[in-house]
């Protein structure tokens, strides 16, 4: 079982840091270990075993090493339990939610001052061809991946970190980055990303349906406490559920639609369409049917929900980590 002050810890050190560029992180050297292990394997006639072989090998490997590491700490230094400042560290390396917030708002600034500005910042968070989309395309592509995120960056890695502690947590992230770099349906990854892709629709299944569960309480809270007009806005508790339930299942992933549909129905607005990915096309459907301008108060309202959300998830596992 993890030690609370673990967790408290990591996730103040991403309140405070975010994700430095001038810090080390796991997740570089996880990219680095799938692009070399893709330019190899990537190629013949069973490039479906070759990327499955790949990628349960690198998720065998994480959880090992992770675990191995910090049992080794225990033992070395004759502790009852891992070593705290280790797994905070750990557990620091696999939240995002700061960092993607601040994106995300750099990217509505960016598209206030220009078109052009507003793309090259979105493209520092999304995998989609930026150099086309309309203002109003990046605006949606920014708050869509923050919904998304809030799920595969805090919820999805603080689930892991429940179920499997530590190792499991590092495991998540492996998963989740083998996803974002080759679980993609293109003609280059179809074949090669398909366990990967798989596997991280296993992993995101729970996490998914939950971020979206507390995005909807929480939007409904924020509802009731709010006196802003964008926010009293918002439809009823029973209405956004209904929402949710028609759109989050229309996704082209099983799990992305679920917070991008809570997000989409708590501002009232609608995500997806067609987009480019490594030049070509790929159609998804749209969720949500209010067509609308986005503007900073979506935003503001969007990473509110996020921070809410997030401060719910760690403090109950914080209260469950300290009882048990």
């Amino acid at each position: 079982m993890v030690n609370a002050l673990s967790l408290l810890i990591g996730w103040i050190a991403d309140k405070l840091l975010g994700d430095p560029a001038w810090l080390p992180h796991p997740v570089v050297a996880f990219g680095k270990a799938i692009a070399w292990g893709e330019k190899l394997l990537n190629r013949g006639r069973f490039r479906r075993w070759n990327g499955g072989f790949l990628a349960v090998m690198l998720i065998f490997l994480t959880f090992t090493a992770t675990w191995g590491l910090l049992y080794g700490l225990q033992r070395a230094f004759s502790l009852q339990q891992s070593p705290i400042i280790v797994e905070a560290i750990l557990i620091f390396y696999c939240l995002a939610g700061t960092t993607l917030c601040r994106e995300v708002r750099m990217v509505f600034e960016a598209a206030d001052h220009s078109l052009e500005a507003g793309r090259r910042q979105v493209a520092r968070i999304v995998g989609r061809d930026t150099s086309q989309l309309s203002d109003q395309e990046i605006r949606k592509a920014a708050l869509e991946t923050l919904a998304e995120n809030l799920s595969d960056g805090v919820v999805a890695p603080l689930f892991w970190l429940l179920v499997g502690g530590v190792p499991g947590m590092m495991t998540y992230k492996m998963v989740n980055t083998l996803d974002s770099m080759i679980g993609y349906r293109t003609e280059r990854y179809r074949e090669f990303g398909t366990v990967a892709a798989r596997i991280d629709d296993v992993a995101n299944w729970i996490p998914a349906r939950l971020t979206a569960l507390l995005m909807v309480l929480i939007g409904q809270w924020m509802t009731i406490k709010s006196k802003r007009s964008t926010v009293n806005r918002k439809p009823s508790a029973i209405k956004l559920f209904r929402f949710v339930w028609k759109y989050g299942p229309q996704h082209a992933s099983p799990n992305s639609g679920w917070p991008e549909a809570a997000l989409a129905g708590i501002l009232n607005c609608r995500f997806g369409g067609p987009h480019v990915y490594f030049g070509e096309v790929i159609e998804k459907p749209y969720i949500g049917d209010h067509e609308r301008k986005l503007k900073a108060d979506d935003m503001k309202t969007a990473i509110r929900v996020n921070q809410l959300v997030e401060v719910v998830m760690v403090a109950t596992l914080l209260a469950i980590f300290y009882i048990a």
